[in-house]
């Protein structure tokens, strides 16, 4: 599994959020459960298109926000770039969301699959977001971060190897 070091880039949610995305519900109606299959086919369907705004959101700020702490990009400009990204993210979460929606009425006994795929992808979109919250810390952040969960007894060495800095890099 490779990473994205470049700070201009930003990553993108993926399948990661897919499993998630197709088990995913909104009960827009409060009923308290779908009652028909086209009720689960629109509250998936927006279920989809929420995690996958919300995840893509979350990993655009916390990219962007090491630009603008740089000066590099205005607030303004971050705020664009989160609406426009998730709005993007948006879009592969309505497709994605309707599928696997129309998958699962078909084939019920795929959400168990589902789900332990969901974890699996839950854990790649933690450490995806984990990566882009370190990449906007500065260096003394960075060290402070390290510091302190050292005091607090948490090894992050899986995470980070040893630089000249003491900070750390993050390595997958």
């Amino acid at each position: 599994m490779t990473r994205e070091h470049d700070p201009f880039r930003i990553p993108r949610a993926g399948w990661e959020a897919a499993p998630l995305a197709g088990l995913a519900s909104v009960d827009l109606n409060h009923n308290g459960g779908a009652v028909s299959g086209g009720e689960f086919f629109s509250e998936s369907t927006v279920g989809g298109v929420v995690l996958y705004a919300t995840y893509q959101a979350l990993l655009t700020a916390l990219r962007t926000e090491a630009l603008r702490k740089r000066g590099e990009i205005d607030r303004i400009t971050q705020v664009r770039l989160v609406l426009g990204t998730s709005l993007e993210s948006a879009k592969t979460g309505v497709a994605v969301g309707a599928v696997l929606s129309v998958v699962l009425l078909v084939f019920p006994w795929l959400a168990a699959p589902m789900a332990v795929m969901g974890v699996l992808g839950s854990a790649k979109a933690s450490l995806d977001l984990f990566h882009a919250f370190w990449d906007g810390l500065d260096a003394d952040q960075k060290l402070q971060v390290t510091v302190a969960a050292h005091e607090a007894g948490v090894n992050l060495r899986r995470f980070f190897s040893n630089t000249s800095d003491g900070a750390g890099t993050v390595a997958v």
